[in-house]
């Protein structure tokens, strides 16, 4: 059934559109179709020569000797405790190692997956799959360590059962790899039978990947051209024409048409840290179309906004002022080849190097490493144990933000045995007006993610900073939607309305947090925004919104958006995440069976995935199976005993059973476990003062608020206690300190109200 209909089964949920006349359809035109590589390069014969030894071309092969570049010779293989031997068997690769039974056995390898600074292998399995080796070949030359196989998990490896396992969910190339490695790649997965049916039409990443199906391009070249549709679904312009204006040090574009975001988009589709919300890709549409890409969140950038987890490049430039003047990937890469030859050569095309390449600029040795303009503005952080990657955000150093917020900076990389203040000093020494101490978007996201006093006022004016990047702006907003606050409703408003679809996007999020007409009243618009990642947002944002607070017409724009919704959660089904997305939005719908089948169905593929059993488990109490609500915590929590939210939850569901003792210590559990989530910290308490263990309770509470001071919660609830102990003066401060936090929030004025009259 679809889901329309299954969302306006129920009086609650949302109508589907009555009465509206079609509109008439355009004459049906061909859908282009892929044709590749070899019908490309008799016309781009350059191009496609350049291509041909790319990293593009070479991103998986079928394996043989002449694609294979790790030792196969046989030779025994020790590493981290897991045993393996590379050999050939008919001129075709094999390892020999333990499978997902940890028996050892055979495997033949099929396929080779990149090229430098590693290869990896990837080997047939059950369902479709191929899985990703986790011992890998270190392609990089002997002289600087390589030419050897090493361990992906750095000397730890997972053993077999576990999903981290190269048998494992999330070592499978149909889910964690494909789609950027080969050429319209279709992932083809049943989620009933569990099985993937992978297709694509070139095994690497050819011209179409970029381009879209060539299919109607041919057939205008055949033509001999002249129709100025040349059949491409994405067109790039290729690199812009920079040139000095007099006096200036750095180039400006010349006045012709600045390029698109089409190319940015496409090359954000692999190049950036995202999820789909689509199983096919959309040519020549914008990237938050197809994908839902990450935002500067906490594990994936430092505060600053540098990279920290593996996120790739594009949410770094998208950072940079590079990015913000116009300038886009091909102005330093050669779009076939891939390459930047020299990239201290490609920053003096813009930079003037009699301005930059100076001592007076870098102060450091000509030649030297401190001289080279990448090892300043574009840092590297190594992923994947060799894979050294430079951070796309071109950030001058700013080791004072070192001091203040314990983020990295490009002076101490080299510099590793002198201090942070140490490299501050020296580089507002060297540049008295330069940058030091001028205010930054870091300095409001370190508070947000702190959940510090200042933090709501912070994060809502580098919201409405249109002179800030987009995406931390967008952060911003999503950070101040978990901190809620009088600021937050004046923040969507100014998101719902700007022309970056990341803020879009991010109010749609944030606006969850709101009452439910102020809701309606900001995040139904976007639910016809011409992007589909913030419909799907809002969408997710409005299902719980009673029927009478919609506007005529409103809730059918629901029901649509809810599809989508539902579409994106269905191009993830091989994933536990997409299996939760499906779970709760049957759950929020009234079908709580499917709900169930989907909890349990990601729990089949990850059984570690805690998000799934703590939800599962809240399904089973609201249907009444408490106690099967508890078993299911109970199993999750042996297989990660460390996990605080399963604590937390397995404590609410004793303390609803009326065991409070045992509900008490899980709940301790959890806040030990997670003492910067202060939902944990305020639980318990609030338990230990139901026992009769006030003082105790305030103590805990004391330890919340010093660690996250912002939160409103902490703050009431250490007030009552304090108030109900007969500690009137504690109340009192306490309550000043709650006010101070946002002097227009109601209950925080009436309950200092309150104890100002008692004195």
């Amino acid at each position: 059934m679809a889901l329309v209909a299954l969302a306006c089964s129920r009086g609650s949920h949302p109508e589907p559109p009555r009465g509206a006349a079609e509109e008439p359809k355009p004459a049906a035109v061909a859908a282009a179709t892929f044709v590749g590589a070899a019908r490309c390069a008799p016309c781009h014969a350059d191009q496609a020569a350049r291509w041909r030894a790319s990293h593009h071309a070479l991103a998986m092969q079928a394996a043989s000797p002449s694609t294979v570049l790790g030792r196969f010779d046989g030779a025994p293989v020790s590493l981290g405790g897991v045993e393996a031997r590379f050999f050939e068997r008919d001129g075709r690769p094999f390892v020999h190692t333990r499978g997902a039974d940890g028996a050892p056995a055979d495997f033949e390898i099929a396929y080779t997956f990149g090229v430098a600074p590693l290869q990896q292998y990837l080997l047939p399995a059950a369902g479709g799959r191929m899985q990703a080796l986790d011992l890998a070949w270190d392609a990089r030359p002997a002289a600087v360590g390589g030419q050897r196989w090493f361990d992906l998990h750095a000397g730890a490896p997972p053993p077999p059962g576990d999903p981290l396992h190269w048998t494992g969910v999330y070592q499978s190339w149909n889910l964690m790899c494909a789609e950027c490695h080969s050429t319209n790649l279709v992932k083809g997965y049943d989620a009933a039978a569990d099985r993937y049916q992978t297709t694509w039409s070139e095994v690497d990443v050819s011209c179409e990947a970029c381009h879209g199906p060539g299919s109607r391009h041919v057939e205008w070249a055949e033509r001999g051209g002249g129709d100025p549709d040349r059949g491409l679904p994405v067109r790039f312009p290729g690199r812009g024409s920079w040139s000095f204006a007099p006096g200036e040090p750095i180039a400006r574009r010349a006045p012709e048409p600045a390029p698109s975001d089409a190319e940015l988009d496409a090359c954000g589709r692999c190049h950036a840290r995202r999820g789909a919300i689509r199983s096919e890709y959309e040519y020549g549409r914008p990237l938050l179309d197809t994908h839902r890409p990450a935002l500067l969140d906490e594990g994936l950038y430092r505060a600053d906004g540098q990279i920290d987890g593996e996120v790739y490049e594009w949410g770094s430039f998208l950072q940079s002022r590079m990015h913000t003047k116009g300038v886009t990937c091909t102005d330093c890469h050669d779009p076939h080849s891939l390459r930047i030859d020299v990239p201290d050569q490609a920053c003096a095309r813009c930079h003037r190097p009699e301005v930059f390449a100076t001592t007076a600029h870098h102060h450091h040795p000509a030649g030297s490493a401190g001289a080279s303009c990448v090892a300043c503005h574009m840092p590297t952080r190594t992923y994947m144990g060799v894979d050294a990657r430079r951070d796309h955000s071109l950030r001058v150093p700013r080791p004072d933000l070192s001091v203040e917020l314990g983020t990295p900076n490009a002076c101490n990389a080299c510099h590793a045995d002198r201090s942070p203040r140490w490299a501050s000093d020296t580089v507002k020494r060297w540049y008295p007006q330069g940058r030091s101490g001028t205010p930054h978007y870091g300095e409001a996201i370190d508070a947000g993610r702190r959940g510090l006093a200042e933090a709501p006022a912070a994060l809502a004016a580098l919201v409405a900073d249109r002179e800030r990047p987009a995406i931390a702006r967008a952060t911003a907003l999503a950070l101040l939607g978990g901190l809620g606050g009088s600021q937050l409703e004046a923040s969507v408003r100014l998101g719902a309305q700007d022309p970056d679809a990341l803020l879009r996007m991010a109010a749609a999020g944030a606006a969850a947090a709101l009452d439910p007409a102020t809701r309606v009243a900001l995040a139904a618009p976007l639910l016809r925004d011409p992007v589909r990642a913030v419909r799907i947002d809002a969408a997710n944002a409005l299902l719980d919104v009673a029927p009478e607070l919609w506007p005529p017409g409103g809730r059918a724009a629901l029901a649509e958006a809810l599809g989508e919704f539902r579409e994106a959660q269905l191009a993830n089904a091989d994933r536990p995440e997409g299996q939760l997305g499906l779970g709760a939005l049957h759950a929020r719908l009234g079908e709580p069976e499917d709900a169930r089948r989907a909890y349990e169905r990601a729990l089949r593929l990850d059984p570690g995935f805690t998000p799934a059993a703590v939800d599962l488990a809240d399904l089973l109490r609201e249907t009444g199976s408490e106690a099967e609500a508890e078993r299911v915590l109970r199993e999750a929590l042996a297989r990660a005993p460390e996990a605080a939210e399963l604590h937390y939850a397995l404590g609410l569901s004793l303390v609803r059973q009326g065991r409070r003792e045992d509900a008490l210590e899980e709940l301790q559990r959890a806040a030990e476990r997670a003492p910067e989530t202060a939902r944990y910290a305020y639980a318990y308490a609030l338990l230990l003062h139901e026992l009769g263990r006030s003082q105790s309770a305030l103590a805990v509470l004391a330890k919340a608020h010093e660690r996250r001071p912002g939160e409103r919660d902490v703050l009431i609830a250490m007030t009552t206690m304090s108030r109900d102990t007969g500690d009137r003066a504690g109340a009192l401060r306490w309550a000043q300190a709650l006010v101070a936090l946002d002097p227009t929030e109601p209950q925080a004025r009436a309950l200092l109200a309150e104890l100002e009259q008692a004195r």
